[in-house]
């Protein structure tokens, strides 16, 4: 990722007017201000000029501990987040950047209590005003057994979708 076009960009290579000019909706992800502190800058920047036209920002929280830590990591995406209509993560991602976990979980045995996650998501939208939180469950049994599922709160209301069984064959996306 060092020396990509991201990472060595600069505030003058965009024309954030006419980038978000005819723009409905903007996604980020918590890996790309995680590059360095430059490109932390751009995507903070990014964000405020999406507001001023009017687009919803959704943001992946997406936490990297071989990119950052999670101090530094809380500290860039609390200011992103400020700027954040729908907020997405997984089970880890709020515990691991904003310190905030759900209750009887413990996502290294593959435990997680997915009535706590109402607590994370309630947390998370009191803290950043986000209209939505959708955090994705996932149950480890075993490397090649995973129970998937998700949630959906709206400010009101938590909706579960179903837990699907996976049967792991082979992993994509490894960085």
């Amino acid at each position: 990722r060092a020396g990509s076009s991201i990472y060595t960009a600069t505030s003058a290579d965009f024309n954030w007017d006419e980038i978000f000019k005819d723009c409905a909706w903007f996604h980020i992800t918590g890996i790309t201000p995680a590059l360095c502190d430059n490109v932390a800058k751009l995507t903070i920047e990014a964000c405020k000029k999406a507001k001023e036209h009017g687009v919803k920002i959704s943001c992946d929280l997406n936490y990297r501990n071989k990119l950052w830590s999670k101090e530094k990591a809380g500290e860039v995406m609390a200011k992103i987040c400020e700027y954040v209509d729908v907020c997405i993560a997984n089970e880890e991602d709020a515990a691991d950047v904003f310190g905030i976990k759900a209750s009887d979980t413990d996502v290294t045995s593959g435990e997680v209590n997915r009535e706590g996650y109402k607590e994370v998501a309630s947390e998370l939208t009191k803290r950043f005003g986000f209209e939505k939180v959708a955090i994705t469950l996932r149950e480890s049994i075993n490397a090649n057994i995973n129970n998937w599922s998700a949630m959906l709160y709206d400010g009101k209301d938590y909706y579960f979708s179903k837990r699907y069984n996976m049967q792991i064959v082979d992993r994509v996306g490894g960085g």
